[in-house]
């Protein structure tokens, strides 16, 4: 990676050209918008609001699933920057079985996507529980051969530290934290009825970041693998506090709603100038700054 920035799943990564553009505008790398074992229209709308502090959404997984997905895997190589793969299952055997298929194109890496909180069948049930989440990494290790793992955990998981710890004995090469947190439910109070269609939502943005910093952190505590940093980073500082916690790169996704799809080169840039004014010579040194 160019730099420690990288498109969070769920938002741009529908196809090669997007991801492409996400690359020319600064990120480090890129994740497809994860990918299931069939198709799945996802939830009806309204799906996605912004409120006062952050973003609501119920997108549901909508997935062309992986057999219709081969004509995009197979482009990545055009994207110029390193590329994941999110996928998501409702078993074991589906997170395999998607995996198997994904692997034989080679990405970056996949990210498990273990803590959706808004499907019922593919929801966040495997990344609150050890047991769970250790099975569901070690069949997906196993089914990848050399693409490296990246399990998504979420913020629900009453010890998220324990959980990444588990990934991390099922052979995980890596830990993305968090997920969306909630769900949560916005009413539309003169109407007298919830604001999305599916009722309940993950909320993202400005408002989950010291969540997401607290998860990261502990989550370096337990393990000793590379952490993706994912919540509430929209400006440098954010990006800089992320990695003080422990996080190796930081994710962005609804950063792009608050500054542009440029987010990427303004976070790194201003990373840059904090950087100089505080003596910082490499961004190796922010990594887990916080525990020292």
């Amino acid at each position: 990676m160019k730099n420690p920035t990288v498109l969070a799943s769920g938002l741009l990564g529908v196809n090669v050209e997007m991801l492409k553009r996400v690359v020319k505008e600064g990120a480090g790398a890129v994740t497809f918008k994860s990918i299931g074992p069939r198709v799945k229209s996802g939830h009806r709308n309204p799906t996605v609001l912004a409120y006062e502090w952050g973003v609501i959404n119920a997108v549901g997984l909508p997935s062309p699933g992986y057999r219709d997905m081969g004509g995009e895997l197979s482009r990545m190589k055009e994207v110029g920057a390193p590329v994941f793969v999110s996928i998501y299952g409702a078993s074991v055997g589906e997170f395999r079985e998607v995996a198997e298929a994904v692997a034989k194109y080679k990405p970056a890496m996949i990210e498990v996507n273990i803590s959706c909180p808004n499907t019922e069948a593919e929801g966040m049930i495997f990344g609150c529980s050890e047991k769970l989440a250790f099975d569901v990494v070690s069949a997906v290790k196993n089914a990848c051969g050399s693409v490296p793992v990246m399990p998504k955990l979420t913020p629900q998981a009453q010890n998220i530290g324990r959980v990444a710890k588990a990934c991390e004995e099922a052979g995980a090469d890596a830990i993305a934290a968090i997920n969306t947190v909630g769900p949560g439910m916005l009413i539309n109070i003169e109407a007298r009825k919830p604001v999305l269609d599916y009722k309940r939502g993950g909320i993202s943005g400005p408002a989950i970041r010291p969540v997401a910093v607290r998860c990261v952190y502990e989550i370096y505590e337990e393990v000793d693998l590379p952490i993706l940093g994912i919540g509430g980073v929209t400006e440098g500082r954010d990006a800089v506090e992320m990695m003080q916690a422990g996080a190796t790169a930081v994710g962005i996704g609804s950063g792009i709603y608050y500054r542009g799809i440029d987010v990427f080169s303004k976070v790194c840039e201003e990373m840059k100038v904090w950087m100089k004014g505080n003596g910082c010579k490499n961004v190796k040194e922010l990594v887990g700054a916080a525990h020292e």
